[in-house]
């Protein structure tokens, strides 16, 4: 991968053995990415970025001025999401085992030492939601691969800057974004699903959206609702 410069934007090159160009503006800051057949030369492409220059300006600025979480100080009465409903932190010191509790459905509990640092919350909280998601993505690429006909080798989850999650078409390896907690849970199913097609087809082509079609017809309004979730600015 390289680089390139038009009217400012920095763009991601990306050289494939694909047919056609492939362009996109990742969140959460609008990161710009273009995948191009083997061939295709410079100019090629910074006439064809030129030419979609409205598209990635209306893109990027949606991005940019999406609503962000304030930074996390994990303190009592913080706002904090968990399957897509916003629930007030309860901060309780205690010398026992740290822990994390949901609660009537307002709060988060997070038991902890009265010493602890912010660092040291932010780790149990990070934690908590790892373990969470570890628990609900299984059994939901279980279903999904008998439904899709497919297996992955493994997934892991992982905090990622610009995408819910990735697959390794070659090693069959999927990554998940560890914010997909905090979201509903059927955004979280409709990125399981996304990335075991890409088992079937490693493109977001034709192929791949008449599969996305025909194993989860609603996608597009789960990809629409997920990407207009408030972004944690942490």
């Amino acid at each position: 991968m390289h680089q390139i410069t038009v009217n400012d934007i920095v763009v991601d090159v990306v050289r494939k053995n694909i047919k056609n160009l492939h362009l996109a503006v990742y969140p959460p800051v609008g990161r710009v990415r273009i995948a191009v057949p083997s061939r295709t030369s410079d100019d090629a492409i910074r006439l064809f970025v030129i030419s979609k220059l409205p598209w990635i300006k209306k893109h990027r600025t949606k991005l940019q001025t999406q609503e962000r979480q304030p930074a996390r100080e994990y303190v009592t009465g913080e706002s904090h999401y968990y399957q897509g409903n916003r629930f007030l932190l309860n901060v309780i010191h205690e010398n026992s085992k740290n822990k994390v509790i949901v609660r009537d459905k307002t709060f988060i509990d997070l038991i902890i030492n009265k010493e602890s640092t912010l660092e040291h919350r932010h780790r149990v909280m990070t934690e908590w939601y790892r373990k969470q998601l570890k628990e609900q993505i299984s059994p939901m690429i279980d279903k999904w691969q008998k439904i899709i006909g497919v297996n992955a080798a493994s997934h892991h989850i992982r905090q990622m800057r610009t995408r819910w999650g990735s697959c390794n078409v070659r090693t069959k390896r999927i990554l998940f974004n560890l914010e997909l907690i905090k979201k509903p849970t059927h955004c979280m199913e409709y990125v399981v699903v996304h990335e075991l097609v890409h088992l079937l087809e490693r493109l977001h082509n034709h192929r791949f959206i008449s599969y996305m079609d025909k194993f989860m017809p609603q996608w597009r309004s789960y990809r629409e609702e997920l990407n207009r979730f408030i972004r944690d600015s942490r």
